[in-house]
């Protein structure tokens, strides 16, 4: 018994184990990626974290498909914690809105998804040392639209027309599997026909030969009664025969037979029958001239070949009376010593069919090609031009016409091709790692941007309300009201203005880019520089001191 695969839906495979040993090593190298690209906008974390934050991030994105909305949420929320996994958060959205299928429960996912994303980023702001609860949340709204909603979106258009072209494929292979056996029908129909027609012809001549048989054995019984065992013995076999005959035939199934006037005669198939066919549909209303080129088929031409032209010429004007009520009809019929060529040609109707004629179904067209081949001649079926339609025979009649049939093909064997899904073969595997690394490059874009705008809006730290700095200060009040302490100012300083009062224990030289600390401006066009010394007693201040110093230029 096979186990079930972590990584993926059924039984597990070691192509399973290589392919997520592959994603969990594009997945660290895409952290290690993020992380020094945005370290220094989000929080941080030891480096046991930073290891530990990366294994949990990285398992659960080598079980997405196994797992696609678990693998999701976890993501996600590991996502609020430190962004360095929203691309990844993007990787499991895209295929978990793909294969949901159910809208209610594809917008739940994406929801709580992206929900949990604020929440987390809200939640851990201030612990992880952001900024606000505030700041964190605005983080999360960018993180979840960024990673989760964008992705999802895609993941769910992607998926429905993946559904429709599987729809689309399913429905085409049931119209084609239902016309393969609407034509299957429409062959074994016309074989029963012709069966039927074999049976009538062979078995007429068989019933005349058994009747003389029969009559010679009674004759032969008074003149000649050595041979009346050879005329019974010949009867008998005439009646073996055609019980096997019906034997044989049965096969094809029941026997399909044309009755009334369209039963089989001599004179099927003739210049007089032809005739007469034009004859009823100019009775129906419809215009239709013949021209019959050639003499006359007879019993040279065989039963079957008058019987195949009269079918092509019924069957053709059955189909104008149909579809084509009214428009004007020629059928040639072309007679030469090797082939009969029939033609039925029809220009386009003075007004459109009733739309309860339909399209038609094509069967007698089938039944008709079927016949034409089993005598090997050809049938083409076309529309002209103009909005007509075309119907063209040839069945060959010479003495070698029967060793020129071609063998039927026999039903249409099943299609057994696999149906691809939405992306198959290697074009579209190519496709679709393209389209996925143009996506990433989006993706990690809009996040960039994202993280960006968020750090500028992000508001700096409170600074406590500055005082008045006076004498008698203490140093911690003074350190708050003035800008920090500079050691490049105090090397400035270094050997020029007053001396430091007597018993000062330590000064404070601080810097304010542009204006000295009495808020005096600095003049760029002297050589001088503003400086201001604090200079404390047992951390109590007690003098301010302001003096220039040279001021180095280069």
């Amino acid at each position: 018994m096979r186990h079930r695969s972590p990584f993926a839906p059924g039984p597990y495979t070691t192509w399973h184990l290589v392919r997520a040993a592959l994603e969990a090593l594009a997945g660290g190298a895409l952290l290690v990626l993020t992380y020094s690209g945005f370290g220094a906008a989000v929080s941080d974390l030891s480096r046991g974290g930073k290891i530990t934050y990366g294994v949990v991030v990285l398992l659960a994105l080598v079980v997405r498909r196994r797992f696609p909305v678990g693998s999701l949420l976890v993501l996600a929320a590991l996502a609020g914690v430190m962004p360095q996994a929203g691309l990844l958060v993007a990787v499991a959205a895209y295929p978990a809105a793909r294969q949901l299928a159910e809208p209610h429960r594809r917008v739940a996912v994406l929801l709580t998804a992206a929900a949990l994303t604020m929440a987390v980023a809200a939640g851990t702001a201030r612990p992880m040392a952001v900024g606000s609860w505030q700041y964190g949340l605005a983080l999360g709204v960018m993180l979840a639209a960024a990673t989760v909603i964008v992705p999802g979106l895609v993941g769910t258009a992607t998926g429905q027309q993946d559904r429709l072209l599987r729809a689309l494929r399913e429905r085409t292979a049931a119209a084609e599997r239902a016309r393969r056996l609407a034509d299957s029908e429409s062959r074994i129909h016309e074989r029963s026909r012709i069966a039927a027609e074999m049976h009538d012809l062979v078995g007429h001549r068989l019933s005349l030969i058994s009747l003389r048989a029969g009559g010679l054995e009674l004759a032969l019984g008074k003149q000649a009664p050595e041979l009346r065992d050879e005329a019974t013995i010949l009867r008998k076999a005439t009646r073996d025969a055609m019980n096997e005959l019906r034997e044989v035939l049965g096969v094809l199934g029941p026997l399909g037979r044309d009755t009334g006037t369209d039963a089989l005669t001599d004179a099927t198939g003739t210049h007089p029958d032809i005739e007469a066919l034009v004859a009823e549909s100019r009775g129906g209303g419809i215009p239709v001239t013949l021209a019959w080129d050639g003499p006359d088929l007879g019993a040279a031409e065989g039963p079957s070949v008058r019987r195949a032209v009269h079918r092509v010429v019924r069957e053709s004007l059955t189909n104008v009376h149909r579809y084509a009520t009214g428009a004007p009809v020629e059928v040639t019929v072309t007679h030469t010593d090797d082939e009969v060529r029939i033609s039925v040609r029809n220009g386009a109707p003075p007004s459109p069919p009733a739309a309860t004629t339909g399209l038609g179904t094509g069967r007698g067209l089938v039944g008709l090609r079927e016949r034409v081949t089993l005598l090997g001649g050809t049938f083409e079926a076309s529309a002209a031009s103009g909005g007509g339609f075309d119907v063209t025979a040839a069945i060959p009649t010479g003495p070698d016409a029967a060793s020129r049939a071609e063998p039927l093909p026999g039903p249409p064997l099943p299609d057994t091709t696999a149906e691809e899904g939405a992306v198959g073969g290697l074009q579209g595997r190519i496709a679709g790692v393209l389209t996925t690394v143009l996506g990433m490059g989006g993706v990690a874009l809009m996040l960039g941007l994202g993280l960006g705008l968020v750090s500028e809006a992000q508001p700096g730290p409170d600074l406590p309300e500055r005082q008045e700095v006076h004498i008698g200060m203490g140093k911690d009040e003074v350190e708050r009201s003035v800008p920090t302490d500079s050691e490049a100012v105090r090397a400035a300083a270094a050997g020029h203005g007053p001396a430091v009062p007597a018993g000062t224990t330590s000064c404070l030289y601080p810097y304010v880019n542009g204006t000295s600390a009495d808020g005096t401006a600095d003049d760029e066009s002297t050589d001088r520089f503003a400086v201001t010394r604090y200079c404390f007693h047992d951390d109590v201040l007690t003098a301010i001191d302001h003096f220039t110093v040279p001021l180095a230029r280069p």
